[in-house]
């Protein structure tokens, strides 16, 4: 496969299952918890716009971490 990385050519070549793998993962971990507070404040209660904006919190306060999240993510090698 091909090697990205010019720095360190000594790595484990990146393949198209690892980007679909990893990117699959972040896109969870961005979306599900949420979507999840937002479903479960509407449903619970009924009220759309608390579940809205605290669903829209949790949202940017993962995507603050963002960052963090994806190097994390690279660095945990299969």
């Amino acid at each position: 496969m091909i090697n990205l990385d010019k720095r360190n050519p000594n790595n484990p070549p990146v393949t198209f299952s690892k980007i679909i793998w990893k990117s699959s993962i972040l896109a969870m971990i961005f979306a599900l918890p949420a979507l999840g507070i937002f479903l479960g404040i509407y449903y619970s209660t009924g009220n759309l716009l608390v579940g809205a904006v605290l669903g829209f919190g949790v949202h940017f306060v993962t995507l603050v971490f963002s960052g963090r999240i994806s190097k994390w993510l690279v660095k945990f090698q299969e």
